[in-house]
């Protein structure tokens, strides 16, 4: 699926790509539901709608992953709160041995995340994945998520990498618009962000359950 002597650069999102999301999916939908619903004496379900509309509603901008938005928003330590079930911060399989080809290359290899700088320490403490990259770019230092196609632009400004000899692998089919219209040219879907959901194999680009098929 990937012609290796044309890509000179690796660019990975994490959390449903690199890392299972079911943490994400748990962690949002129903860990913090259940702490806020206790905190503030409300039924559980009842705190789980509230949650996922209030979510919703920054879908797609910063604030969405910002965890000191949402500890100011709901009152919580989000962070603490992370941490006290980081026992469900998985690696994907095949992702090791993925990212061990790859160092044994001459490419660039990048983790570029939406994800905010203390949930991407919560995760590199407990996934010691930090030394496969070259470098780790989070949006929030671009400041704009990668829905936005302005946002390929800013990470050039940091990294130097050829559109058309770079690689882009996201479980998102919207930032993987978004870095088409930019011009990146080797962009593949990962159909399996969490091992408790189905597969869904996008209609637009290339998609993997696994990365040994890219190996």
């Amino acid at each position: 699926m990937i012609p290796w002597p044309e890509v000179d650069t690796v660019l990975l999102d994490m959390d449903g790509t690199l890392l299972d999301k079911h943490f994400d999916d748990y962690f949002w939908e129903h860990f913090v539901p259940e702490i806020y619903a206790r905190e503030n004496g409300i039924e559980e379900r009842e705190a789980r709608k509230k949650l996922l509309d209030t979510y919703r509603a920054k879908e797609g901008t910063l604030d969405w992953t910002d965890l000191d938005y949402w500890s100011e928003q709901l009152g919580l330590d989000i962070p603490a709160l992370k941490l006290k079930i980081d026992h469900l911060i998985q690696v994907h399989p095949y992702v090791i041995e993925f990212l061990e080809f790859l160092q044994k290359s001459p490419r660039g290899v990048y983790l570029v995340t939406n994800a905010h700088g203390k949930t991407l320490a919560i995760k590199m403490a407990k996934t010691a994945l930090s030394g496969y990259f070259t470098g780790i770019v989070c949006a929030e230092e671009i400041g704009m998520p990668k829905e936005d196609p302005r946002f390929w632009a800013g990470l050039r400004q940091r990294i130097d990498f050829r559109r058309e000899r770079t690689m882009l692998a996201e479980d998102s089919e919207k930032i993987l618009l978004s870095a088409r219209s930019y011009g990146i040219r080797h962009l593949i879907h990962v159909a399996r962000p969490s091992s408790r959901g189905p597969i869904q194999v996008s209609s637009q680009f290339p998609s993997i359950s696994f990365f040994n098929e890219l190996i």
